[in-house]
């Protein structure tokens, strides 16, 4: 199995004796944006790639490979209180995403646990979560990741209004469907590659 491009960072900077802090300091960046890449919570845009390479000493193109291969396996969650939605909707989301890591939640909690430990491309979110709501999810989520991609699910269209008030990339009226799936892969604020949804 290849190396993610935070398990590549990692190891070629402690080849090169280097702490995060002090590594962070030529680049320079933030100390926890290399913990982020690190832990591959985010991934750095091209020119950084390029100037990391350069302060390892490494064939730029090593970085590019690792971070291609993790961008070609997006991670997608899928968060709604009801197991039928969640039980029907992974296997659709599978399907116009075939490369792509899905995990359902039913619990927001679990979901922001996880969101943090992981680098999530895409979150499908209910917007009625029992006693949590999607809207504020959402908020939590792209306060970890404001580059996550964040769809709405819901089977009352009147919410719309106020999920466009977030920056979320879409919205989708319940049953999750194919086509709706697509539609909204389409429209995301943050294309990532898609493996061929065609």
């Amino acid at each position: 199995m290849k190396r993610t491009f935070g398990e590549a960072l990692q190891a070629l900077r402690k080849q090169k004796g280097l702490s995060q802090q002090e590594f962070a300091v030529l680049l320079p960046v933030s100390r926890s944006s290399v913990a982020n890449w690190e832990a591959d919570r985010r991934l750095p845009n091209a020119s950084t790639i390029a100037q990391i390479a350069d302060l390892l000493e490494v064939d730029v193109t090593q970085l590019f490979d690792a971070a291609n291969e993790e961008a070609s396996h997006p991670i997608v969650i899928i968060v709604d209180d009801n197991k039928i939605i969640l039980a029907g909707g992974a296997p659709i989301i599978e399907k116009a995403l075939p490369n792509a890591i899905v995990t359902s939640f039913s619990k927001p909690s679990q979901a922001l646990q996880f969101a943090r430990e992981n680098r999530v491309s895409l979150a499908f979110l209910d917007i009625e979560l029992g006693l949590s709501n999607g809207i504020d999810l959402c908020n939590e989520l792209l306060s970890i990741n404001p580059r996550m991609n964040v769809v709405f699910l819901t089977a009352y269209p009147e919410y719309s209004v106020e999920a466009w008030n977030t920056e979320a990339s879409g919205f989708m009226v319940k049953p999750i469907t194919l086509e709706g799936v697509k539609g909204q892969l389409k429209k995301l604020r943050h294309p990532f590659p898609s493996g061929g949804m065609n």
